[in-house]
């Protein structure tokens, strides 16, 4: 090809990739405030960001693509532990994280400041960002664990749906609370059910927070489910 004919495609081709450029940088922007949800941007989470940066929890976490990936990205953790799940791991980190391998230390943060925390993942939480950063939710690691080759019990999928964001089986959940691939020999069924509903009738110092929002077929199905770990690597 000629010299002229390239350069003409080189010119064209950039002028074109940059209004293409332009042109979604403007609509990004002009979006900006129903994606972020601004109108629910109050007080609250303006002094949870503040927190955040005061505590420098970006030496540790990623938030929106930005930070160190030592922890986990915290761009979607209210949806992956909730509030309670939140607040357990800011206010006694040194009890929750003490079977993780990655450990996060206590930064003494107060009543106030755990709320004001809270409120701001929250708020970062339902950004429209297009799933970006990816989320392997502790959810989705256990579909891929668990149902390799078979289909998942009721007890498995609602333990899946309803409790892999705190709790691990095989590897595959959360950290926030212990691993229940042994949990059949201190538990039974009936006593897991119990304990789901009311922690502390069962375990006095329990941090777990009773279950809502599971409805007692599905509960009862999860212990069941539970009832059958005992070590052996019985996943379905």
């Amino acid at each position: 090809m000629a010299n002229k004919p390239a350069f003409y495609i080189f010119i064209i081709g950039t002028l074109s990739s940059l209004v293409l450029f332009l042109g979604l940088t403007w609509d990004t922007h002009r979006q900006v405030d129903a994606l972020t949800n601004a109108d629910k941007l109050n007080d609250q989470v303006v002094a949870g960001k503040r927190v955040w940066e005061k505590k420098n929890c970006n030496l540790c976490h990623t938030i929106l693509g930005f930070g160190v990936y030592y922890a986990p990205d915290m761009t979607r953790v209210y949806q992956r532990i909730g509030e309670n799940g939140i607040r357990l791991a800011l206010l006694e980190p040194e009890r929750v994280f003490a079977d993780s391998i990655r450990k996060m230390p206590n930064l003494g943060l107060t009543e106030q400041e755990v709320s004001d925390v809270t409120a701001f993942l929250e708020w970062t939480s339902n950004i429209d960002n297009n799933e970006w950063p990816p989320q392997d939710r502790p959810e989705k690691r256990a579909e891929r664990r668990l149902s390799a080759g078979f289909t998942l019990s009721a007890g498995a999928t609602a333990f899946q749906t309803n409790c892999m964001s705190c709790h691990a089986i095989g590897g595959a959940g959360g950290s926030i609370g212990p691993a229940f691939d042994n949990v059949g020999a201190k538990y039974s069924a009936a006593d897991i059910v119990r304990y789901s509903r009311d922690p502390r009738s069962i375990d006095p110092d329990s941090l777990m927070m009773p279950v809502t929002g599971v409805d007692d077929d599905d509960l009862r199905a999860i212990g069941d489910f539970l009832a059958g770990q005992r070590g052996g690597g019985n996943g379905n």
